[in-house]
């Protein structure tokens, strides 16, 4: 039986865009855009009106952008899982999304599969981070904070078990939890309880906090091992 409808509001000033979103969202009959909005002020006023699950979000906005909306409606509305559209030229203004509690990142160009799956997975508790620019971003942003941060992000996580120490080193590289329980043979269920119980012990909000947190201490391994 198909449970509720997943509501979501769509932000970017850029009319062609939402509608282009909009279209590929509404493919799928488990989800509802309930809203649009050309600029950050509405987009919160838009979530709240509509108690809206998810909010895809545009960095660049008049108005109230983004990023200054971000924090917003995460006191507007808390239980709103915000997904920030990006492209590769605002790593920082990624970093600064996900540390405000942004629960991940899609890049414009997102094939619509990804963009519903991206909805489903954040709207169900998960974080979504673009696999076609994870590894890059992540990498781009750890590298720059790893000498101010290194020595923080090893004493939290040495209180991880062995086991949990190889989850989140595939988290750190922005695999989801299908292929991470792929990686480690654990089934798709087991990675999510794991994911969880480290997101707590760490203090992170969502994955994609303890992704960044992985690259700083330096327990993702290195691609072909």
């Amino acid at each position: 039986m198909a449970g509720p409808r997943i509501r979501v509001v769509i932000a970017d000033d850029e009319p062609l865009i939402r509608a282009g979103i909009r279209m590929i969202l509404t493919s799928d009959p488990q989800i509802e855009v309930v809203a649009e909005a050309a600029n950050g002020r509405e987009a919160v006023e838009q979530a709240r009106a509509h108690a809206a699950d998810v909010v895809l979000l545009d960095i660049q906005m008049p108005v109230l952008d983004g990023l200054s909306a971000l924090p917003e409606l995460r006191r507007a509305v808390p239980d709103a899982r915000v997904i920030v559209l990006t492209t590769f030229g605002e790593r920082e203004n990624v970093l600064r999304a996900l540390e405000h509690g942004g629960a991940g990142f899609l890049l414009k160009d997102t094939a619509p599969a990804e963009l519903i799956g991206a909805v489903r997975a954040t709207a169900a508790g998960d974080a979504y981070l673009s696999p076609a620019a994870t590894r890059h971003v992540v990498e781009q942003l750890a590298s720059g904070r790893a000498a101010a941060r290194s020595e923080e992000a090893r004493s939290r996580v040495a209180g991880l078990s062995e086991r949990e120490r190889d989850v989140l080193a595939v988290l750190g590289e922005g695999l989801s939890n299908a292929d991470a329980g792929k990686r480690l043979h654990m089934s798709e269920a087991t990675v999510k309880t794991y994911v969880s119980r480290i997101l707590a012990k760490l203090g992170c909000e969502n994955r994609v906090q303890a992704a960044l947190l992985a690259r700083d201490a330096g327990v993702v391994r290195d691609e072909g091992r």
